[in-house]
């Protein structure tokens, strides 16, 4: 990705989770440090979310979800966005993720998956070294 090119983040609240200071912390911090960042709002649908990310051309979707079903709802925003033509979108997934579940996220395509106590620095790393 080019120097002068800002790197398009769209942070999204999926599912009934009402929980969104995370998303709020990372938003802000991640458009402090130089992203353009589109934040969607809670209780948004795959769907939804897969629309927002190919109209407003992101190269990131992050994906806060502390409701548990942090897997399925990360499969099928995956298998939406994809289904739109969103095969160069890095996934990234924040929320209360037990440790047994990441790597079937990685399995699925998801670059990063943060913890609670990740460091905005460890994701803006994340975004910078998979997209240059």
């Amino acid at each position: 990705m080019s120097e002068d090119k800002k790197i398009r983040v769209l942070v999204a609240k999926p599912g009934l989770d009402q929980h969104e200071r995370g998303a709020w912390v990372f938003a802000y911090g991640l458009r402090d440090k130089g992203f353009e960042v589109i934040y969607t709002g809670l209780r948004q649908t795959p769907e939804e979310i897969a629309n927002a990310a190919i109209q407003e051309d992101v190269n990131v979707v992050g994906l806060s979800i502390l409701s548990g079903t942090h897997l399925k709802i990360t499969r099928r925003v995956i298998e939406e966005v994809r289904e739109r033509g969103g095969d160069d979108i890095l996934f990234l997934v924040g929320g209360a993720i037990p440790e047994e579940d990441i790597p079937k996220l990685e399995e699925m395509g998801v670059a990063g998956v943060f913890t609670p106590g990740s460091s905005l620095d460890h994701v803006t790393q994340c975004i910078r070294s998979r997209l240059n």
